[in-house]
């Protein structure tokens, strides 16, 4: 605990706070996700600590139900994102050639649309189901975890360890998963970081437009789309689930940086 700078223990603190919440949601929230209990926009009170929101269902309820929904997403997609960016990215180094040329153009083909307008045409024409969101999204995201674990294993593919391996005759699935892997971690688990914040965002954003997380259901973006209307009177209904968001991103991005920090030189491989 000592090594680690009071932003870092922030973020981690907020973080963990946030994530307990999502896995303990049922427990927390003191009403149900969509049971109407009050008035419309009621204010704070003993009996609604946040108020209620624009059809009088209790607001911290909706926040932690929303949480929950929102990083559930937001957390499957970025594993499904690095899941197949980095082994294609670090596949493709190694092959190099012909496969590593066709990998990477489309890629850029893919990475030439811009990814918000991509899913929206996506999401417009499929049914809007939270497996089809993080599949969207997972998928749009993997091509910039290619470029990063493709660039990556770029440098390390060339080290002595990786050629004594391939002089020893190992395979392409052995080079890549126990000698280029391993030693790309370090930035990919940074980036892992900073592309879960992207991910919050792009959910919220997309539930916000109207086509991510569909009612009665919950998550932070479509709270804030559910309750806009009420900014102009006064009424921050939809400012406390945008505050959840910004908080969240912060935290996790001071604990990407530490990690970044802790881990920008590379190891040496099993040689």
């Amino acid at each position: 605990m000592k090594n680690i700078p009071i932003s870092a223990l922030v973020g981690l603190f907020f973080t963990g706070l946030y994530f307990l919440a999502a896995i303990f949601a049922p427990l927390l929230a003191p009403y149900g996700m969509a049971e109407v209990v009050g008035d419309v926009w009621e204010p704070s009170s003993a009996e609604f600590l946040l108020g209620t929101d624009n059809i009088g269902r209790d607001l911290l309820s909706r926040i932690i139900y929303g949480g929950r929904t929102t990083i559930f997403i937001a957390t499957v997609a970025t594993i499904l994102s690095f899941t197949t960016g980095s082994v294609l990215g670090i596949f493709a180094a190694v092959a190099g050639g012909w496969v590593d040329q066709v990998l990477s153009r489309f890629v850029d083909l893919l990475m030439s649309i811009p990814t918000l307008i991509f899913a929206l045409v996506v999401l417009s024409v499929t049914p809007v189901t939270v497996p089809m969101l993080i599949l969207v999204m997972g998928l749009l995201d993997s091509t910039r975890v290619f470029r990063l674990a493709r660039a990556v294993a770029v440098d390390i593919e060339v080290m002595d360890f990786v050629e004594a391996a391939r002089l020893r005759g190992e395979r392409t699935a052995w080079i890549i998963f126990r000698e280029i892997l391993p030693n790309a971690l370090s930035p990919l688990v940074a980036e892992m970081g900073l592309r879960f914040i992207f991910m919050v965002l792009f959910v919220s954003t997309l539930s916000f437009l109207g086509l991510g997380v569909q009612p009665p259901e919950a998550d932070w973006g479509g709270i804030v789309k559910e309750n806009k209307d009420g900014i102009v009177y006064g009424i921050p209904a939809a400012l406390i689930p945008a505050f959840a968001i910004a908080t969240l991103a912060i935290s996790v991005n001071l604990v990407a940086d530490w990690v970044l920090n802790r881990t920008t030189s590379l190891k040496g491989g099993r040689g």
